[in-house]
């Protein structure tokens, strides 16, 4: 009787080494970017259309929360508008005072105000205002965020929480007519840290303030998200309930993550008010928040990449249709969602991902 060797199981090759451009393709691209936006962009574009694209990239640093906390979390958050007036508002009080040398705010004069509100007294420091639009929204995140994630609310409910909360906050804005500038916000804005607004290399210089904080904060939630963090992270979105099991707090995870979101769109408000020289209850509501969610969602959600482009493309679509086609751009700003989302559920970048995936597949097979 002969004896049989046992089979060898088949073990499938291990996947060769990427070669050194395709692991140069994500700084390459960065670096690329980076040099457009920061040294291309300024010397191109007239002080209008650099001022707009200044707005945008605004946007993006929400859109880049929105991101994190959506595409890599699974929270659906309508409210960002919340954190992100939170910080307009704290830098338009400052350079309100800082504008009045002493005075009252014209707002306040013309509302009949006779002293300054201990609200605003703090204000007047800038160190104190940029760090409020930061800290503020920071520590409003962390307060809900452990009084809902706690309690497991997620999903659809999560989602209505927010947007009440930005209703909320828009009716407490516009009610109080002497403490904010009710419906007409905060505006007529003139200098920044002693230097005039009105000046073009002002305008220059904040752009590329914007474009580097984007950069920086991009950098961060790459980061953030390659990390073991960021892998417990998406791993709570996928499956909330194992990874409870598994000895982990998703709520802990999951108010970080918000909380961060929160500080950047807090960020975002605070460079929003010198470039665009308003702040108002219309910028932070419930319309202005589900644009942001729109512009994610066609960027792609699960790519923080996605996200920031999706900002972009989204606020030069409105300018673009709304410059065009003054009586009916509304109808294709929604066209334009309603195409991609048919025809690209993933988003712009989904659709640059699947034709990577299927030259990749068909290398593999070559």
């Amino acid at each position: 009787m002969t004896a049989t060797l046992p089979d060898v199981a088949r073990v499938a090759p291990p996947p060769p080494p990427r070669p050194w451009f395709d692991r140069l393709r994500g700084p390459a691209v960065f670096t690329a970017i980076a040099v457009l936006a920061l040294v291309v962009a300024p010397l191109l574009l007239e002080p209008f259309r650099l001022g707009l694209l200044a707005k945008y990239l605004c946007y993006a640093i929400v859109a880049l929360g929105i991101g994190l906390a959506w595409g890599q979390g699974g929270m659906l958050t309508l409210g960002q508008g919340v954190f992100f007036g939170l910080g307009g508002y704290a830098m338009g009080m400052y350079l309100k005072l800082h504008d009045a040398a002493g005075d009252l705010p014209d707002f306040m004069v013309w509302s009949g105000v006779e002293s300054l509100p201990a609200l605003w007294v703090p204000f007047a420091n800038p160190v104190f205002a940029v760090a409020f639009a930061i800290v503020g929204p920071v520590v409003l995140a962390v307060l809900l965020g452990a009084l809902v994630f706690r309690q497991r609310v997620r999903g659809a409910y999560f989602a209505i929480l927010t947007q009440a909360l930005a209703a909320a906050v828009v009716i407490l804005l516009i009610g109080q007519q002497g403490l904010t500038g009710g419906t007409n916000g905060l505006t007529n804005f003139f200098e920044l840290f002693g230097q005039d607004l009105a000046v073009e290399n002002t305008q220059r210089g904040l752009y590329i303030v914007v474009a580097l904080v984007l950069g920086l904060l991009y950098l961060v939630a790459w980061q953030l998200v390659r990390s073991r963090f960021g892998r417990l992270l998406i791993a709570v979105r996928d499956g909330e309930d194992r990874v409870r099991f598994l000895g982990y707090n998703p709520a802990t995870v999951k108010t970080i993550t918000f909380a961060v979101s929160a500080g950047m769109a807090g960020l975002a408000g605070a460079l929003f008010v010198p470039v665009v020289g308003i702040i108002s209850p219309a910028l932070l509501g419930v319309v202005p928040s589900l644009e942001l969610v729109v512009a994610v969602a066609i960027g792609g959600r699960f790519s923080l990449a996605g996200a920031v482009l999706g900002a972009v493309v989204m606020g030069y679509a409105k300018t673009s249709f709304s410059e065009e086609f003054a009586d009916g751009w509304l109808y294709l700003q929604g066209a334009l969602f309603i195409l991609v989302m048919t025809l690209a559920p993933k988003g712009i970048f989904g659709i640059a991902s699947s034709v990577r995936g299927l030259v990749r597949s068909r290398r593999v097979r070559a």
